[in-house]
């Protein structure tokens, strides 16, 4: 099996761990009655942390699907390589590292693990393009 695709793989995991973790504190803070209910009701704002984790849950899905197609892209296209392998798993490592570092509040490198994925992704296309 293709390495890329392993890595698409993990980033399910991490995927479902983006969501449970938004969740958790979303049902800490407005209650399981909420967490089980139709979710219709006005809210008021999340605490720094929930909100620090949702934002960091539609960060990773706003490039979720240009790895996924990266990826998949070089597997079908058979282009795969150790380049492919190394920018996936640097994307995945700093999209991993990336989600406690926004939760905690860590503001410079934060983004700077933000940029490596970026340069993950970049790895993948350019052997893609190829």
């Amino acid at each position: 099996m293709a390495v890329e695709l392993k890595i698409l793989a993990w980033s399910c995991v991490l995927l479902l761990i983006h969501i449970f973790a938004a969740a958790h504190i979303k049902t800490r803070q407005y209650g399981t009655k909420w967490n089980m209910g139709a979710r219709d009701e006005e809210l008021p704002p999340l605490d720094p942390v929930g909100g620090r984790l949702v934002r960091a849950q539609a960060n990773f899905l706003e490039t979720y699907p240009i790895a996924i197609i990266l990826l998949l892209g070089v597997v079908i296209a058979d282009r795969t390589s150790g380049m492919t392998a190394l920018g996936g798993w640097l994307w995945l490592g700093a999209r991993a590292v990336y989600l406690p570092l926004y939760g905690l509040g860590v503001p410079a490198v934060r983004t700077l693990v933000y940029l490596a994925s970026l340069v993950g992704l970049g790895l993948v296309f350019q052997a893609f393009m190829g």
